[in-house]
């Protein structure tokens, strides 16, 4: 007889992926679908025809493979799904359409403070308040019955029919939610939007099985349960708190993707006075965790600026790649003065509004790429230095295998212990410890060493030209 086994279903930014477990955390299968870009009603949308196509065939594949018992989405914080009538009531937007200056304008006058939510103003739709704004204009009025669902909390719904929001979610720099008091901002109170959101639930908890439709689409048991599901960055910190070097210290998670999020999670008897003055203008935030206690992050996007400096995307990041090589390049391609300004991602990170250029670029696209290893750790570096990150800091994500990074940053960082851990399951084993929180680490962790050279000077010259 098959056992029984999880299905973690990730959609991210980029990529959507599936991943099937079993109980003891061992890896059964994976599939990873590049996500597309569509046209909504007036605005770029999100693909969730096309996400739910490969998630029912995906399914139906897992289902042969053992008894799926249950299903944890996870999902990036920067979309909700609005539904109605037991359906999709208009395709979610995509964060990355550009809201008019007008709309900007009239929306910047309703939002919370930073200092009550933690979320700072972000460009394009990063504050989800503002997608909302948007889409009441377009779409409203709306009917009685729509509700707003955050992203991982939405495929909840559609698997089981159970609407809930939950707070990792609604406390990712949305607007929606006052990060420290933990409930629905004055602006989600003041326009309908907070009593449109479903009941508040907590991440691990099971909001019953999924549908007659699904079971008949899939193949997969009627037993199987649908967890609420969680913000994908707080997956990888639930990841890191399962080792034990983490879990009762004062410790940085910094996950790698698309977006760079780094998230210092205070020890656990550390008073509320110990978390930083944040500066909002930088890209900091305070993201939530999923017991609701306040995070303080920074973020860049380090993924996307990768593709635009060197060509290459999380999938590639390691295709023909030989870390010895471009470290022993190192020394000479410093000493060549050869670097990445910011910001290829304008309008985000801890240099919002620096114009991202090469300084005495190499012709070698592997020089490039160690370069880029470079500038990913300086931007790190300053993005810790911001929310105070002291004592250890654990390197997840794809960008965790790119030693140039990793070591660089090991390098500006020597007062704290810097460690890596498997770079693909971090995100799906901190989805399954809500459900065996006693789940042991899928591998331990690995001290990173420093480079067998100093980057103070390169450090110190890089930062004054950002200033």
């Amino acid at each position: 007889m098959r056992g029984s086994a999880t299905v973690v279903l990730d959609v991210g930014k980029t990529n959507a992926k599936l991943s099937l477990w079993t109980r003891d955390g061992q890896a059964l299968a994976r599939r990873v679908r590049r996500n597309a870009e569509v046209a909504g009603p007036g605005y770029r949308a999100l693909d969730v025809g096309g996400i739910e196509a490969w998630l029912r065939e995906t399914l139906r594949e897992f289902a042969g493979l053992a008894d799926v018992r249950a299903i944890i989405p996870v999902g990036h914080g920067a979309a909700a799904a609005l539904v109605s009538g037991g359906a999709l009531f208009t395709p979610p937007m995509d964060y990355e359409d550009e809201a008019s200056e007008a709309d900007q304008a009239d929306y910047a006058r309703q939002r919370d403070d930073f200092e009550v939510t933690g979320s700072p103003r972000l460009p394009q739709g990063l504050n989800l308040g503002l997608q909302l704004h948007r889409l009441e204009a377009t779409t409203g009025p709306w009917p009685d019955d729509l509700t707003i669902l955050p992203w991982p909390q939405y495929w909840a719904w559609r698997l089981s029919g159970v609407a809930a929001s939950e707070a990792s979610s609604l406390g990712c720099h949305s607007d929606l939610w006052r990060a420290y008091q933990g409930r629905p901002s004055r602006l989600a109170v003041g326009r309908g939007w907070a009593a449109r959101m479903g009941p508040l639930r907590h991440a691990g908890e099971a909001l019953g099985p999924i549908t007659p439709e699904w079971v008949r689409l899939t193949g997969l048991s009627p037993d199987c349960q649908v967890h609420c599901g969680l913000h994908d960055s707080n997956a990888a910190l639930l990841a890191a708190r399962g080792h034990p070097a983490i879990a009762h210290q004062d410790a940085t998670i910094l996950s790698t993707g698309t977006w760079f999020v780094a998230m210092r999670s205070p020890a656990p008897d550390a008073p509320p006075g110990c978390l930083p003055t944040l500066d909002e203008a930088r890209d900091c935030l305070t993201n939530v965790d999923v017991s609701g206690r306040p995070i303080p992050s920074a973020r860049f996007m380090g993924g996307r600026e990768a593709e635009l400096i060197a060509g290459l995307d999380t999938f590639h990041l390691t295709e023909d790649y030989d870390p010895e090589t471009l470290l022993q390049r190192l020394p000479g391609l410093i000493a060549a003065g050869s670097c990445v300004l910011p910001s290829f991602a304008p309008g985000v990170g801890p240099f919002p509004d620096h114009p991202g250029r090469w300084v005495n670029p190499p012709d070698d696209r592997g020089d490039k790429r160690a370069v880029l290893g470079l500038y990913l750790a300086l931007m790190a570096d300053v993005a810790l230095d911001l929310i105070g990150s002291r004592e250890r800091l654990l390197v997840e994500g794809r960008f965790a295998e790119a030693q140039v990074f990793v070591r660089a940053l090991a390098t500006l960082r020597p007062d704290q212990a810097v460690y890596v851990s498997n770079a693909q399951d971090d995100v799906p084993y901190g989805a399954l410890r809500l459900l065996n929180p006693s789940l042991p680490p899928p591998s331990p962790l690995v001290a990173v060493a420093p480079l067998p050279f100093s980057l103070d000077d390169y450090r110190r010259g890089w930062r004054a030209a950002v200033v």
